[in-house]
């Protein structure tokens, strides 16, 4: 029998010829080359509960190969010692600008969304946005922002119920913004005190219609039982429960304070029944807002168990006295209130059911920290230090709950917030041993450490801890526009 004695480089050269793959594409002895290679990475997914040491393929803005076996790169990282995950998907992010993106990038947030407060003009807002950003970015409908075009009026927003030709008007506004591709309906209650409860219901109908979830800072947070944050929550419940619109509440520990944990009891209750509500959270111990908002009307110091020492002006970083409190609630500006419990944050922290969001925005170099640490203030503090909750739970918490709340009204989301062959390249490769937030109240714009590697759109937007200048590879995430 004839035996025909074929050598390895042939029988390849011979292989690829036959599929016709241009040679470019191949590296040394035949091998496949990808456009990126992550090497030697503890890969996590928090969907098919990978954790193992494997090697990343990228081409284009797409996950190619998750493999154990050698693979070559046009770009190589080398990830031994690092974790690589999901890009950090921030819920409620305020700070829609390239600065921001530059603090959170270096946190490990690939995507950040404005959901609580949304936006004025939803198709505008995305073509503003396009090609400017680090970060991918979304918005959606900003129910302030319809309130605030109907009444126009700054003291009628606030203080004065809409007419019910108002409310159609005010409903037509998110409606239009939810066409345009708004991923959800945001709503902040508490400084919208006149807001009725049946515009309330009448916008979350609106919601419910295009299957579109709403972000809700609720009316109560505080610590008077006719006013608390379970009184806040039971109202947008009702709301989802009557209407059948899915439901996101805002940064649980800063409206629930020392109530924390039964607020996410009673959340838990919820889902354990099958109600479609999920919440967040940022790990601090203080809550930042202007202080000319409804948020320090009347007895604000019993509302919250505070003082006026409590209270940190952003700009200046001095505790406020009550000559200074009045002075600057006249001027208006950027509060930083201390009144979070640590067993609030902890609380949070440690429970199944919540998501990470930062809620943060720096202005003027002006802000809350967590804007630039939240992220890896708890994988570094909460997580490793602290140990109330394990790695790939805090994973988890930053990833796939955040896609998964998004991903009916936005299938984009499906391909998000994993590690898996097929899902978009979107990755956070960071040293665990190291990784640690350094903002604090005093600089609330220091940026992370630990965060070695960011790819966005299968683009590396960071390396070896710094920004690579110039790189713009957000993309807007956005629902289906219709017509």
């Amino acid at each position: 029998m004839l035996k025909l004695l074929m050598t390895r480089r042939t029988f390849l050269a011979t292989t690829v010829s036959a599929v016709s793959i241009p040679s470019s594409s191949f590296g040394f002895f035949g091998q496949k080359q990808y456009d990126i290679v992550i090497h030697n990475g503890r890969v996590i997914d928090p969907e098919t509960k990978t954790d193992a040491i494997r090697n990343v393929a990228i081409n284009g803005n797409r996950i190619m190969a998750i493999t154990s076996s050698p693979i070559r790169g046009k770009k190589e990282i080398d990830a031994k010692g690092f974790v690589v995950a999901p890009g950090f998907i921030d819920p409620i992010a305020h700070g829609q600008d390239e600065s921001n993106d530059r603090l959170q990038i270096l946190d490990g947030v690939t995507t950040s969304l404005q959901m609580e407060g949304g936006a004025e003009d939803v198709a505008k807002w995305y073509s503003e946005n396009a090609g400017k950003r680090l970060c991918n970015f979304g918005a959606g409908a900003g129910h302030g922002h319809a309130r605030s075009s109907v009444l126009r009026d700054q003291d009628d927003e606030i203080s004065r119920a809409a007419a019910p030709e108002e409310m159609k008007r005010i409903c037509a506004h998110i409606e239009k913004n939810l066409k345009a591709g708004g991923l959800g309906v945001g709503f902040g209650l508490e400084y919208r005190p006149s807001t009725t409860r049946w515009e309330v219901l009448e916008a979350f109908q609106v919601a419910a219609k295009y299957k579109a979830s709403c972000h809700c800072h609720t009316r109560y947070g505080t610590l008077e039982d006719d006013f608390s944050a379970l009184v806040g929550f039971q109202e947008v419940m009702a709301t989802a429960m009557a209407t059948g619109a899915p439901l996101h509440i805002c940064h649980v520990p800063s409206m629930a304070l020392s109530s924390t944990t039964q607020a996410l009891e009673f959340i838990a209750k919820a889902q354990r029944r099958g109600f479609d509500v999920t919440c967040d959270f940022y790990p601090y111990t203080a809550f930042g807002t202007g202080i000319a908002s409804e948020v320090f009307a009347g007895d604000w110091e019993k509302k919250f168990g505070i003082t006026y020492g409590d209270l940190e002006w952003a700009k200046t970083h001095e505790r406020l006295t009550k000559g200074s409190f009045e002075k600057y609630r006249a001027e208006g500006g950027f509060v930083i209130a201390h009144a979070i419990p640590e067993a609030a944050v902890r609380a949070a922290a440690s429970s199944p059911i919540t998501m990470v969001g930062s809620d943060g925005r720096i202005r003027d170099g002006a802000g809350h920290p967590r804007t630039s640490g939240t992220f890896c203030r708890v994988l570094g503090h909460y997580s490793r230090d602290v140990g109330i909750l394990t790695l790939n739970q805090a994973i988890e918490k930053m990833t796939l709950k955040t896609a998964k709340r998004f991903e009916r009204r936005c299938p984009a989301f499906k391909k998000k917030g994993r590690v898996q062959v097929g899902c978009d390249a979107d990755l956070t490769i960071f040293d665990p041993k190291t990784i640690l937030d350094r903002a604090t109240f005093d600089k609330p714009a220091e940026t992370s450490v630990g965060v070695q590697f960011v790819v966005v759109n299968g683009v590396v937007a960071v390396s070896e801890g710094k920004v690579k200048e110039g790189v713009k590879a957000g993309r807007g995430v956005r629902a289906a526009v219709v017509s």
